[in-house]
C-alpha cells in the first residue's frame, strides 16, 4: 500500500478529483488522504464516497502556535503553511510508514511507484524545477526544487526534516521573496546539504511542468508519451505533469504563466487530456446537483457556465452537433457534447 496526502479547497476542487482519478486509473495499490481546506469541498467529497480515500479537515491541523502564526496570511500562504503538518499529521496519526505530497494541480500518466523507489536507502525524495534555460532566473526566488511531489518516511531521518520545514513555514511563509525565503519552498534550497538521507528525483518523467518543458522533445508511443531531454539525449516515459497556473477564465483558459512557451503537441497530448479530465469531473458534479464554481472561477463566466461560450462553440460545430442530435442522445451525452465537441474545440481553434 502506497499512501499519499494532498489538500485542496473548492477552487481546486475538479484539480483533486482528477488527481485522484489519475492515481485510480494507474492501478497501484494506494489510498489518498484529502485534507479539504473549505466547507464546500469537504461536503461535496462526502457525498462522492470516493474509493481509497481519507477525507479530513484542515481545522484537525490546528494548534494554538499554528492559528496565531496565520492570523496575518492570506489564503494561499495558509494553505502553504500547512503542506509539512499535512504530512506530518498522516505519519503521527495513523502510524504510516511512509508518506508522499502530491500538490492537487499534478496529474499521474503513469504509476509512480518507479519515482518512490528511488528512495531505497533515503527517507526523503524531492524534485527539482529542473528549469529550461530561459527561465533559470527564477531559481533565485522560487528556488531549485518544488513543493509538487514530496515522499517522506516516518523514521529518524525523514521526520527530522519534516519537522524542521513544519516549524520553519509556522515562523514565517509568505507569498513574497525575502532574506532567502519564499512560501514553503525555498525552505528546500538546501536540504541535500543540510540534511542525511534525502534524495533527489532522478527521472525526468517526474515533475515535467511548464518550466522545464523546453528541456524536451515530446513524442507519442503506444498511447505514451515520451520526452527526450535535449540537455543529455535521454528518454523517459511522461509520469506526472504540473498544471502550475491552469485558469479558466471568461474568453477562454490560460494554460499557463504568459512567460511560459507551450508547443503544439503538448497542449494536444497532454493540456487537452487533462482539461477533458476536469470537464468530465464538472459533468459529474453538476448531473448530482452538486453547486460548485466550476474549476475555482467563482463569480466568472467559464465555457462550464456561460451561455455566450456556448454560443461561441456551436457557431463552428452547429453542422455535427445537429448531426449528433439525430440520434437523440442521453442527458448526459448531451452534456459532454457542449462541453467537449463544442467548448474544446473552440479553444483548440483559438490557439
Amino acid at each position: 500500500m502506497y499512501n499519499f496526502c494532498t489538500l485542496f479547497d473548492s477552487n481546486y476542487l475538479t484539480r483533486g478529483l482528477a488527481l485522484h482519478d489519475s492515481l485510480l486509473k494507474s492501478g497501484i495499490d494506494f489510498h489518498l488522504y484529502i485534507f479539504a481546506f473549505d466547507e464546500i469541498a469537504f461536503d461535496v467529497l462526502e457525498k462522492l464516497k470516493l474509493k481509497n480515500i481519507t477525507l479530513l479537515k484542515d481545522s484537525y491541523l490546528h494548534t494554538p502556535k499554528l492559528l496565531d502564526a496565520i492570523s496575518d496570511r492570506s489564503r494561499a500562504e495558509y494553505c502553504w503553511t500547512c503542506t509539512p503538518l499535512t504530512i506530518k499529521y498522516c505519519l503521527d496519526f495513523y502510524k504510516l510508514p511512509s508518506c508522499t505530497y502530491l500538490d492537487a494541480d499534478i496529474y499521474f500518466f503513469k504509476s509512480p511507484l518507479q519515482l518512490i523507489d528511488e528512495a531505497k536507502e533515503h527517507s526523503v525524495i524531492i524534485t527539482e524545477h529542473y528549469y529550461s534555460k530561459d527561465y533559470t532566473k527564477w531559481e533565485q526566488t522560487s528556488g531549485k526544487y518544488n513543493v509538487q511531489f514530496m515522499h517522506f518516511k516516518n523514521d529518524i531521518h525523514g521526520n527530522l526534516v519534516l519537522n524542521w520545514w513544519a516549524e520553519k513555514c509556522i515562523e514565517w511563509c509568505y507569498a513574497y521573496y525575502e532574506d532567502g525565503k519564499m512560501g514553503d519552498q525555498l525552505y528546500l534550497q538546501n536540504w541535500p546539504e543540510l540534511f542525511e538521507s534525502v534524495h533527489v528525483m532522478k527521472n525526468r518523467g517526474g515533475g515535467v511542468a511548464p518550466w522545464n518543458i523546453l528541456n524536451f522533445i515530446f513524442r507519442r508511443k503506444n498511447k505514451e508519451i515520451i520526452l527526450k531531454d535535449i540537455n543529455n539525449g535521454q528518454e523517459y516515459k511522461l509520469i506526472f505533469y504540473h498544471f502550475h497556473a491552469l485558469k479558466f477564465m471568461k474568453n477562454g483558459i490560460q494554460l499557463s504563466g504568459a512567460a511560459y512557451k507551450i508547443d503544439k503537441f503538448v497542449r494536444k497530448h497532454i493540456y487537452f487530456r487533462y482539461i477533458k479530465n476536469l470537464e468530465a469531473i464538472q459533468c459529474k458534479l453538476d448531473s448530482l446537483s452538486l453547486k460548485t464554481a466550476p474549476h475555482g472561477t467563482s463569480g466568472v463566466a467559464t465555457f462550464s457556465t456561460s451561455k455566450n461560450s456556448i454560443k461561441r462553440a456551436f457557431s463552428f460545430l452547429i453542422e455535427e452537433i445537429r448531426s449528433l442530435l439525430g440520434n437523440p442522445p442521453t442527458t448526459e451525452d448531451n452534456c459532454n457534447i457542449i462541453r467537449y465537441r463544442g467548448i474544446m474545440r473552440y479553444i483548440w481553434r483559438k490557439f
